[in-house]
């Protein structure tokens, strides 16, 4: 039997947890500046070292762009460059980049066409993809009547009060949104793999997606995004640290009250599995796909595995009405790795265009 990919798992149709709830009309992006997004960094640069932490603010362009202008005219390799993730082209976005060799006192003030350089010092290490808190948005919704914010707001304390899905969104899967497919095709053996290092990362990195996509919208279509089972793995949301469900019953008043979240899989030959039940949907879930743990050792180095937790909680968050305008004004911060989109998915009638969130 040819391995496919269980249904539904791209973004646009996927359960959402405010179904049943009316969601209110408009459009992101109208505007560059409606879309302002300012990284939480995981920590401050150490203030010695080879490498430089710039903070920029940057309009209008991708990261690689804004480094790219930065680098030359800072006279470094923009190859060497590090930042903790891409941030989207259309907005006004902050973020911290690291530099080899610049000179903090140089860059410091510095501003170039659609870059602004807000401060800089120095660190003994490269910034990783990740090596952040989360990100703090502020979005305009513009088409949307003044008198439908209650209903966001409705829609904000659901998610809130039961969690956002932890969807990943539609740019995890490419352009045309094949890339997991293609990745299947490859780590089942039916295929060879991509030459190249990048494109086995980005195959792989859809295809875990995808299988996780699909566990969380089981979750949402039955109503138990926080329903914890036996066996299953669950993440701490103080410390970040893993067990497994030894007793459901008292797990699952832990996780009513947001003490810990039921995890995902993120598949990988070093993936950490649930026990009992959990475990047992999960590799029936991967022998749907037509994979088995010989699949999964082809995913090596580009995807060796790991859990993620299946809904977070958006914090800080806060709805206005923008003034003289049939606008609204929506603000939240959420944890590294999720994205604005899928969260204004569950506000919006209509899905939101992809970004590239950290």
């Amino acid at each position: 039997m040819r391995p496919a990919l269980p249904a539904p798992y791209l973004p646009h149709e996927l359960p959402r947890v405010t179904d049943g709830l009316p969601r209110v009309p408009g459009r992101l992006r109208v505007h560059v500046d409606d879309f302002e997004v300012s990284e939480i960094p995981a920590y401050e640069p150490a203030g010695t070292g080879e490498h430089t932490f710039v903070q920029i603010e940057k309009r209008d362009l991708t990261t690689p762009e804004a480094v790219e202008r930065l680098a030359r005219a800072l006279g470094v390799d923009p190859r060497a460059a590090g930042w903790a993730g891409l941030k989207d082209r259309r907005a006004r976005t902050v973020q911290w980049v690291s530099l080899h060799g610049a000179d903090a006192a140089r860059a410091r003030g510095l501003v170039l066409d659609g870059v602004r350089v807000l401060d800089a010092a120095p660190h003994p290490t490269r910034l990783r993809t990740g090596h952040l808190r989360g990100n703090r948005f502020r979005l305009v919704v513009r088409g949307t009547p003044a008198g439908r914010i209650d209903d966001a707001r409705r829609c904000l304390d659901r998610l809130q009060d039961v969690g956002m899905p932890a969807y990943f969104g539609e740019q995890r899967f490419g352009l045309s949104g094949d890339n997991a497919a293609r990745a299947l095709e490859w780590v089942s053996g039916r295929a060879r793999p991509p030459r190249s290092p990048f494109h086995r990362k980005l195959g792989a990195s859809a295809l875990q997606a995808a299988l996780f996509n699909h566990i969380v919208a089981d979750r949402v279509r039955r109503g138990a995004l926080a329903e914890v089972c036996d066996g299953a793995l669950l993440r701490k949301e103080d410390t970040g640290g893993l067990f497994a469900s030894c007793a459901p019953e008292v797990d699952q008043a832990r996780a009513d009250a947001w003490e810990v979240s039921p995890t995902g899989p993120m598949f990988g030959p070093k993936m950490r599995w649930p026990e009992r039940a959990a475990g047992a949907a999960e590799r029936a879930l991967l022998e749907r796909a037509g994979l088995d743990e010989a699949a999964l050792a082809r995913l090596g180095r580009a995807a060796p595995g790991t859990r993620r937790p299946v809904r977070v909680r958006p914090t800080e968050v806060a709805i206005e009405p923008v003034e003289r305008e049939d606008a609204l004004r929506v603000s939240f911060t959420l944890p590294s790795g999720s994205y604005a989109t899928v969260l204004m998915r569950e506000l919006l009638m209509d899905d939101p265009p992809a970004t590239s969130e950290g």
